[in-house]
């Protein structure tokens, strides 16, 4: 007899799953956290070197189990210092994944599906469709490798974002799943506070993630201020309007200090007028809510255009001035189709290449006009909104100053 072929993948399994594992190959339960501790916290992927083993049951593990992430297959560098990773999975699907490095901390956003169903018309993944859901393994698969790919030391400070291909809350067992895992302080450690899921507003899970003890924060990509304009932007609209999302939102528990976050991509001339901003602050009066507007983030093959300067700064004005707390995010990986919203399965590289860019990064526009944007990248973590006595000081070349410095050109 030959010896047996390691094929099956440790990586999303659980504490309790290990435990089986261990118990299958006649080891004691304990063995199961000394697994779990090497794969999720060390970061191990060969049995051999968990010394902490005993050398049979190493050689067993070997010869039977094995820990692969998704192999990268492709990596692009954004002139932001933001790299975009094409990830091969076990079946040959493919998935993307981005990397945002600041200083002294990183942001990973990760995908939750193969494509998407809910074919939101200013997305680009959405002219995929749905392919498969991810499993767990998949999904934190995605943050171990980028990590190991960037060489981030353990316990580095790490934010997740669940705003890749896919919406999250239709693979909701799995990716509460991946969560968990990533959360759980015996292994990668990423606090659940540093962790969100983002949704097109899946009503019925967002109830479902409501009742979960642990969970991440939520961002609900509202995107319009009438049911007729979401429904033209976002087809799920149809199934679950405004009204039962908003409904939902209101009963939605919040932790002290916690708020929702709404996320509103800006199109020009579509859903970003004075009157629509007026229209957004009473959709959310009563909810603890804060907004992030997104100046949109063009797609080859999709006919929007990102709202001016002027009218994303003026959308700002009339929230803040309603109380709404607003801030600008200005995504990353623009310029290799990286941002929100511009994943799909394509040659990045290509796509690249043939995507021109509006110019949205004046900066100085932004300082004169003595509006103080929230932008991690631009403010090295610090959060401001509205009009402040005591802005950041930016300078026109601070982003190219920092990718060069991430890609170890400064």
């Amino acid at each position: 007899m030959g010896t047996p072929k390691a094929d099956r993948n440790l990586l999303g399994l659980t504490r309790a799953e290990l435990e089986e594992v261990a118990q299958a190959c006649g080891q004691p339960r304990y063995r199961a956290g000394q697994i779990f501790h090497a794969i999720y916290a060390r970061r191990q992927t060969d049995f051999i070197s968990l010394t902490d083993l005993d050398k049979p049951f190493r050689m067993f593990l070997s010869d039977r189990y094995l820990v692969r992430y998704p192999e990268i297959r492709q990596q692009v560098v954004s002139c932001d210092g933001a790299i975009r990773y094409v990830l091969a999975l076990e079946d040959g699907r493919t998935v993307e994944a981005v990397y945002m490095p600041e200083v002294g901390r990183a942001t990973l956003c990760i995908s939750s599906q193969v494509g998407c169903a809910v074919d939101c018309r200013f997305c680009f993944t959405g002219l995929l469709g749905l392919v498969r859901n991810l499993t767990a393994g998949e999904i934190i698969g995605q943050v171990l490798a980028l990590t190991q790919a960037q060489d981030l030391p353990l316990r580095y400070r790490l934010n997740v974002v669940f705003m890749g291909m896919g919406e999250p809350l239709l693979n909701l067992g799995q990716v509460m799943k991946a969560v968990k895992l990533l959360a759980d302080p015996r292994g990668v450690g990423i606090p659940l506070r540093r962790i969100t899921i983002s949704t097109s507003g899946i009503v019925p899970r967002i109830q479902e993630l409501g009742r979960e003890p642990n969970r991440p924060k939520l961002a609900m990509s509202l995107n319009a201020s009438t049911n007729e304009q979401r429904t033209a932007l976002m087809p799920v609209n149809h199934k679950y309007p405004l009204e039962e999302l908003l409904e939902v939102c209101q009963a939605y528990p919040l932790r002290p200090r916690e708020h929702l976050t709404f996320e509103y991509v800006l199109l020009d001339g579509i859903n970003d007028s004075d009157l629509d901003a007026a229209r957004v602050a009473a959709l959310l009066r009563g909810i603890r809510a804060k907004v992030n507007l997104i100046p949109y983030n063009p797609g080859t093959e999709l006919p929007f255009r990102p709202s001016p300067l002027e009218r994303v700064l003026a959308f700002q004005q009339v929230l803040m001035e309603r109380h709404v707390p607003t801030f600008i995010r200005i995504s990353r990986g623009r310029d290799v189709m990286a941002a929100c919203g511009q994943l799909k399965l394509a040659d990045v590289q290509s796509a690249s290449r043939s995507l021109r860019l509006p110019e949205t990064r004046p900066l100085e526009r932004f300082l004169s006009a003595g509006t103080v944007v929230y932008s991690r990248e631009w403010t090295r973590g610090r959060q401001y909104s509205g009009h402040a006595e005591d802005p950041p000081q930016l300078t026109p070349n601070f982003m190219d100053q920092t990718a060069a410095r991430h890609m170890g050109q400064a």
